[in-house]
């Protein structure tokens, strides 16, 4: 039974006519799609002799912080807090606009106790140790298309939802569609049951949404890179310094007009003060296909043992979590990285686990910081957008 949602003060009521109208009228503005995975510019790859040789401050942190201490990063939602999501829900399904159109001026949460909560996490989120993990989003009793508007209005809180692949989607489903996780050149790993090696996403930060559980597995890591990148120094300067050149990343055919099919950037790097992190090895493994035509050049054996190293590292050093049905885990990819384990459906009928994916762009005019690529000042900087590819919002993995 969905809990009953009653008007807040300060809240309108749900579905009057004028205050239907005024949600209406306050769709998003259509901010600038870029193409998205940009080459790194030229004149902010900074020679490794240039790096801090460790990095302080609250970016850093090591597993024993937070493992017996969930207070620091668990929040659970309270029944107040959930009633004025779900208004701002309903409120927004009733003007029947699309989801691709949800703003913080369409999706009104009435308390500024609230807001200001919400402010604090997205703070922590880029400035912090960079994740936070929130509990108790009914999605069972609200269903998808409640749960899909709840979560992705809430997701404006924190940034502006960008394209995640080739079909526009701003909102993403994390889900087994039974793809080869071998055809690491066509395959991205997100619609496979594979392991996902430590990464960032193509985005300032990412939300995922638990709908279903898998049988087995399917569970979390998240490490600061702030810390890995201290460890590399003390334990292996080499990797360290390859890791701060620069690296061909695949753009597995979702290409734009006028773009090659891959493009280059550090995996560490230096920009403004700030060490930030670019990784993921599903995109630097299957660029094969051109490297064994002489495109662009193989990865030396330096380059593979950085790979290697850089992923036993993070495995030694993760947060381990397991999400539950209605968790939301929020990460930063400027300065964590994420990983999951292998895992194993239910058997039909029971449904295949799930989640529902925001990539967030926070550029600098909204708090967010400078990145070295073109698009850094753009309202919807980073994700995988082809083209004009108008952005949708399916409510299951296709």
């Amino acid at each position: 039974m969905a809990p009953s949602v009653s008007v807040l003060p300060g809240q309108p009521p749900a579905t009057p006519t004028d205050h239907i109208a005024a949600l209406k009228a306050a769709t998003n503005t259509r901010a600038k799609l870029t193409s998205g995975q940009y080459d790194q510019l030229s004149e902010t790859v900074t020679p490794y002799e240039q790096y801090p040789k460790q990095i302080s401050g609250p970016t850093v942190w090591v597993r024993d912080d937070y493992q017996t201490h969930p207070e620091r990063w668990v929040h659970w939602w309270t029944s107040e807090q959930l009633a004025e999501i779900e208004q701002a829900a309903r409120n927004f399904q009733a003007t029947g606009a699309s989801i691709t159109d949800i703003s913080k001026d369409n999706f009104v949460l009435a308390s500024q106790e609230l807001r200001d909560f919400l402010a604090a996490a997205r703070h922590d989120l880029l400035e912090g140790k960079g994740f936070v993990l929130f509990k108790g989003f009914p999605v069972r009793d609200w269903g998808v298309e409640l749960s899909a508007i709840a979560y992705t209005g809430l997701g404006t809180y924190f940034g502006r939802a960008i394209s995640q692949n080739g079909k526009g989607h701003i909102l993403g489903h994390v889900k087994d569609l039974g793809n080869d996780p071998t055809q690491i050149d066509k395959v991205r790993i997100y619609s496979t049951n594979a392991r996902q090696f430590f990464h960032a996403d193509e985005s300032d930060l990412v939300g995922l949404l638990c709908m279903h559980r898998a049988k087995e597995g399917g569970e979390s890591d998240i490490v600061s890179t702030h810390h890995i990148w201290n460890v590399l120094q003390r334990e292996r300067p080499d990797v360290a310094r390859t890791l701060t050149q620069l690296w061909y990343f695949d753009r597995k055919g979702e290409v734009s007009e006028g773009k090659l099919p891959w493009h280059t950037s550090q995996i560490f790097q230096y920009y403004r003060n700030r060490l930030i992190t670019k990784w993921d090895p599903y995109f630097v493994k299957s660029l094969t296909r051109f490297s064994d035509k002489g495109d662009i050049p193989a990865l030396s054996a330096e380059q593979r043992e950085a790979a290697e190293v850089l992923e036993q590292t993070c495995l030694r050093e993760a947060l381990h979590m397991v999400l539950e049905v209605g968790d939301i885990q929020i990460v930063s990819n400027t300065h964590v990285l994420h990983s999951r384990t292998a895992y194993i459906d239910h058997p039909a009928p029971t449904p295949k686990r799930q989640l529902m994916r925001l990539w967030l762009s926070t550029p600098p005019s909204e708090g967010g910081i400078d990145l070295p690529y073109e698009d850094s000042n753009e309202l919807l900087r980073g994700g995988v957008q082809v083209n004009d590819q108008p952005h949708t919002s399916p409510l299951d993995a296709e």
